[in-house]
């Protein structure tokens, strides 16, 4: 059996940025749930959107150290992740968590998905910082999703 190849600088700032844009998503996303929620925001919304903060800020570096620029918008990602939202905050606080929460699930999937085209240190640092990060805000969402019914 043949080892994988191992990838590209480009194939892995690409696949960087791609996460990269999942977080930016993220934390633009949360802040629109917390603005629509008014003066009386879910805190566990506000500790979500801080941990997309990190997990974007340490992505930037970890893309800077592998040689790459980092992307500095969502993207496409988060002109549809808008969208879901604002469609979601129109019909209250139940369909905006729903909403919140398939963000999570799919940030979740695509991590665990292109992570293995990673190797070295970069494998090792979106398993063990991004990835369990990604786990401990899908968690507190379905908390508070269950916690809102």
């Amino acid at each position: 059996m043949q080892p994988a190849a191992q990838p590209s600088m480009q194939e892995t700032i690409d696949i960087l940025n791609t996460f990269l844009r999942g977080e930016l998503s993220a934390v633009e996303t949360y802040r629109q749930a917390i603005d629509k929620m008014g003066d009386d925001p879910i805190p566990e919304l506000k500790e979500n959107e801080a941990c997309h903060q990190l997990r974007a800020q340490a992505l930037q570096r970890e893309i800077m150290r592998v040689g790459g620029r980092p992307d500095e918008t969502s993207g496409v990602w988060g002109s549809f992740a808008k969208l879901v939202e604002g469609g979601a905050a129109m019909l209250g606080h139940g369909p905006a968590l729903a909403a919140l929460e398939e963000g999570e699930d799919h940030g979740s999937a695509q991590f665990q998905k292109d992570v293995t085209k990673l190797s070295g240190a970069t494998r090792l640092f979106v398993e063990t910082d991004i990835i369990a990060g990604q786990q401990r805000t899908h968690d507190r969402m379905s908390r508070v999703k269950r916690l809102q019914k």
